[in-house]
């Protein structure tokens, strides 16, 4: 382990003066590194994490290791147990699998948090937010990616985000340039939140298919062209069923989903992804460890494809040879 320790008190972290008191609500991958990042940047932050994890952080600090580079940096941040009514965070990231919202919905209604940013896969945004018509309600995505171990987190965090509102919602924009001025993040602002997801999702659960079809072990298809294309047929039918129910495709370089050039930047991605450990670090990790969220997203997802009367024969097929996962 290196020596970059930042610790509560230490000169690193009052460079900069707190702006806003930030609670990340949840300490898987996601949330680990995001508190992480804004942590490093100086922000007033605190990770809520349970159990054991949580005082592994206290005890020995958050640690994560870098996947590509094989280093570790400890960050001494502070721990919350549970978010009480009378904690006085103005911001709150909610990094919790899509499977697990609901549960945290009671302590976020009673919060004085004005903001909830709930962060990850999520195919019904716009009910989500209907959950909590008190308070802002924006979502994000971001790039980390990798698993937890018994006092540690392995990841790749790109430190990209993409962050935003529901369609027609009230500019967020300088909220979000506030909560991330001075860290290493790479903001997208994306007012469009709901679509961007659904889109996310369309895409990612054909990859997620793969990955049940070959129990984790996506090297098993790195020759399949015929299979890999099939993975882009089933994506291009989620889009048509996006694009046809009135919703945008996001991002803006996917809108020409049905042409040649889409399909062949699709093609080298899930080539790549079968050939390379990129696609143990990106996707098979995280599908094997959270079958309950992706069943859950599948689901969701195919009851939207079903309300807009959409037809997608090759999705339910890969669906079918997903076996018991699914």
């Amino acid at each position: 382990i290196d020596d970059d320790v930042y610790r509560m008190d230490g000169v690193k972290r009052n460079k900069e003066k707190m702006i806003m008191r930030i609670l990340v609500f949840g300490a898987g991958v996601l949330g680990c590194n995001l508190a992480n990042n804004l942590f490093r940047a100086g922000k007033d932050v605190t990770l809520l994490a349970r159990g054991a994890w949580a005082e592994e952080i206290r005890k020995n600090g958050l640690q994560i290791k870098n996947s590509i580079f094989h280093c570790t940096k400890v960050s001494r941040i502070p721990v919350a147990a549970e978010l009480l009514p009378e904690d006085t965070y103005d911001v709150i990231f909610v990094a919790v699998r899509y499977t697990q919202i609901e549960t945290a919905l009671e302590a976020l209604r009673a919060s004085r948090a004005e903001t909830i940013i709930f962060v990850g896969n999520n195919v019904r945004a716009s009910g989500t937010a209907a959950l909590l018509p008190e308070k802002n309600v924006l979502f994000a995505f971001t790039s980390a990616v990798g698993h937890r171990g018994s006092n540690y987190v392995d990841s790749v965090d790109l430190r990209k985000i993409t962050v935003g509102p529901l369609r027609g919602a009230p500019s967020q924009e300088k909220l979000i340039q506030g909560i991330f001025a001075g860290t290493k993040y790479k903001v997208t602002y994306e007012p469009n939140m709901e679509d961007y997801l659904l889109c996310h999702a369309a895409f990612v659960l054909p990859a997620v298919f793969a990955c049940y079809k070959t129990d984790g072990n996506l090297k098993k298809l790195k020759k399949d062209d015929a299979y890999l294309h099939r993975l882009i047929d089933a994506n291009i039918e989620g889009y048509r069923a996006i694009r046809n129910a009135g919703h945008e495709i996001l991002p803006d370089t996917d809108k020409e989903f049905e042409g040649a050039a889409y399909r062949k930047t699709c093609f080298r991605f899930f080539k790549l992804m079968c050939a390379t450990a990129l696609g143990k670090i990106c996707a098979s990790d995280h599908a094997m460890n959270a079958v309950d969220e992706m069943r859950a997203l599948n689901r969701d997802i195919k009851r939207f494809f079903d309300e807009n009367s959409a037809s997608y024969p090759v999705w339910q097929a890969l669906e079918a040879e997903a076996g018991r996962y699914l």
